[in-house]
């Protein structure tokens, strides 16, 4: 038997109020959080096979923040990012590290027609912060830190 390629699509959603989205999506897909925290709440559903992460970013422009394919292992991602370089698509490659609360080894990939950036990532290990201490000119989930977001927003940017 083959490995399950997906596991499960990831949207992440910027949200005024993560409380609210919580109260909402709880009721919507019958399930709690299965990871919460200040600003953050991510949910691993069943049926259909989703993880939804809400993002409290009040007042931001887009309400989609990013994308992704979740996986069971390092195997599957390098896999997949075989695969779709074979197909022609530019992957970013990212191991070891710390977004959304957690340690994860993924790539970002581009070509979508409207600009999407997707990421197929697996989870490592929870991990007790947003992302990693990074310095203000690297990167953080794929995309270069922007200095016009208030440091108050700033974890909002990243996952």
């Amino acid at each position: 038997m083959t490995d399950p390629t997906p596991t499960r699509v990831q949207l992440a959603l910027n949200v005024d109020d993560v409380d609210g989205a919580v109260a909402f999506y709880s009721a919507l897909f019958r399930t709690e959080p299965a990871k919460r925290r200040p600003g953050y709440a991510n949910f691993a559903i069943d049926s259909p096979p989703l993880k939804l992460v809400l993002l409290e970013n009040k007042g931001a422009a887009e309400r989609l923040n990013h994308l992704g394919i979740e996986v069971a292992s390092t195997e599957i991602v390098d896999r997949e990012q075989a695969r779709l370089a074979a197909a022609g698509l530019t992957a970013v490659d990212e191991r070891g590290t710390t977004c959304c609360y957690a340690t994860q080894d993924k790539f970002w990939v581009e070509g979508a027609p409207d600009g999407e950036r997707w990421e197929v990532y697996a989870v490592l290990a929870d991990s007790a912060t947003f992302s990693a201490e990074i310095p203000e000119a690297t990167t953080c989930c794929g995309t270069a830190a922007d200095q016009s977001i208030p440091e108050s927003q700033a974890a909002s940017a990243c996952c």
